[in-house]
């Protein structure tokens, strides 16, 4: 272990590779799931389970996690996550049937902690000054990680097999979480972690109960009794779950904290992003790979269809890293609603445009500059709207809510999608049509939404700090 803190450039390089490495995982296996299916002898229905299974396993453990991380120490944390990680990638890779593959996928999914503690590290590491533009590199990581997986499925499935879609990142999990042990110090622990069991399995039931029917409601219908069952049982658990956090002495998630106003509206712009973001890498893929005889598919295979993808995800990645600068001269509240209209522009030319590669890829690149700038927003504006020892769990949350985000927009896409279908099965040009326009729509909110966001700096003393915590706290930044 080193007897000095390491360089902030160095602990950014360690975080990214950690956050990428996780967050490639969203998508990997999306693209691939009916080659898995045919190996595995499995039914459609019952492989979706591979991504359903993360989701939820991620949904439950980053908020869970981001608190303990809080409390007993980001470092160690975050290294623990990687190492379930690297646990739960090995078991998947040499699964011999569809159950134990999805114990492994649950098994990665508790890696989630990664993204919660990350920007914890981050504040304790960086100067005040410096903080946006070391949250906006790695809220670009994040994003353009979650579609680096489409690019690079068919090219791994076609070469070395599908295994080895787990095989890769296993190496590399393996590789960062030595670089992690080894950079990064560990902080002194801030004495025994108190966790409200209750509330983490109430969060945990509403969570479960609110994901599982976004997830399954274009196979088993939004008016089925299963779908509405379950809606129904997440509101009334996400009810007992904020009313214990609000009587708890050391709540899970602070229910003060999250009606700080920069904060709910930070969250629900997030909300609608999640959505867009994900509509977006779930059907525009399927758009290029539908056969020309459809009269406007491109009839493109697996591969070519990631190719077309790259633009979203080169532009993304460069306004993230360029992002602490936009923010330097506009501020984050009129980067989050620029950013916005221009993912209302970039889904709009996808309604009009989309029939051919091109236009598909340049309306890409418009909606990554626009994704890349407003994760990292964001991210900063919820790191800077918290006291430090709520970073963790205040972070955790938000991302869990563009997960939330990104399950509700996936869902009501692939209805709008899947409604227009034909005879022969396949949509029409139509549905697509619909689907881009109702995320320009989304964006468009998102827009709104951002005006309310407060530009005064917070008040730090909105939420009480009883817990002691393992870093000195760093000064929010005012922008």
């Amino acid at each position: 272990m080193p007897s000095a803190r390491p360089s902030p450039r160095v602990v950014l390089a360690v975080l990214a590779a950690a956050v990428g490495s996780f967050s490639l995982l969203q998508s990997l296996v999306a693209p691939v799931l009916p080659t898995i299916q045919r190996e595995l002898h499995t039914s459609a229905a019952s492989v979706t389970w591979v991504l359903t299974a993360w989701l939820l396993a991620a949904a439950v453990a980053t908020p869970l996690l981001g608190r303990v991380g809080d409390l007993a120490g980001k470092e160690r944390t975050l290294v623990a996550a990687l190492a379930a990680v690297g646990a739960g990638l090995l078991l998947a890779a040499v699964a011999p049937n569809l159950p134990v593959l999805l114990v492994g996928r649950v098994v990665q999914g508790l890696g989630g902690a990664v993204f919660a503690v990350s920007f914890g590290i981050l504040r304790d590491a960086f100067p005040a000054a410096r903080v946006s533009s070391a949250v906006g590199v790695l809220s670009a990581v994040i994003a353009a990680g979650g579609g680096l997986g489409v690019v690079l499925a068919g090219p791994i499935v076609g070469l070395l097999g599908w295994r080895w879609l787990f095989w890769i990142p296993l190496i590399v999990v393996a590789a960062v979480t030595l670089l992690a042990r080894r950079v990064l110090p560990a902080a002194p622990s801030g004495g025994p972690v108190r966790v409200n069991w209750t509330a983490a399995l109430l969060l945990a039931g509403w969570l479960v109960a609110l994901l599982v029917p976004l997830s399954m409601a274009t196979s088993w219908g939004w008016a089925s009794l299963s779908t509405l069952g379950l809606l129904a049982a997440a509101v009334v658990l996400c009810a007992l779950w904020v009313r214990v956090e609000l009587r708890s002495a050391v709540p899970l998630i602070d229910m003060r904290m999250m009606r700080i106003p920069a904060v709910w509206t930070t969250n629900l712009a997030a909300l609608l992003f999640g959505g867009a973001m994900f509509g977006i890498y779930a059907f525009l893929p399927q758009l290029v790979q539908l056969p020309r005889a459809t009269g406007f598919g491109l009839g493109e295979s697996l591969s070519a269809a990631g190719l077309v993808m790259l633009p979203m995800l080169v532009a993304m990645s460069l306004a993230g890293v360029l992002s602490g600068r936009v923010t330097q001269l506009v501020g984050l509240k009129a980067q989050l609603v620029g950013a916005s209209l221009v993912g209302v522009a970039g889904c709009a030319l996808l309604a009009l445009f989309h029939g051919g590669a091109l236009p598909i890829a340049a309306a890409g690149a418009l909606l990554g500059v626009a994704f890349g700038l407003a994760y990292a927003a964001l991210a900063s504006l919820i790191v800077q709207a918290v006291p430090a020892s709520q970073t963790g769990a205040a972070s955790g949350m938000s991302t869990n809510i563009r997960t939330i985000g990104g399950a509700l927009g996936t869902a009501v896409i692939a209805s709008v999608v899947t409604a227009s279908a034909g005879p022969t099965g396949l949509p029409a040009e139509s549905g697509f049509t619909d689907a881009f326009w109702v995320l320009a729509a989304a964006s468009l909110v998102a827009a709104l939404v951002g005006l309310l966001i407060p530009v005064a700096r917070p008040r730090r003393s909105v939420v009480p700090e009883p817990e002691p915590v393992a870093a000195a706290p760093v000064p929010a930044v005012s922008r």
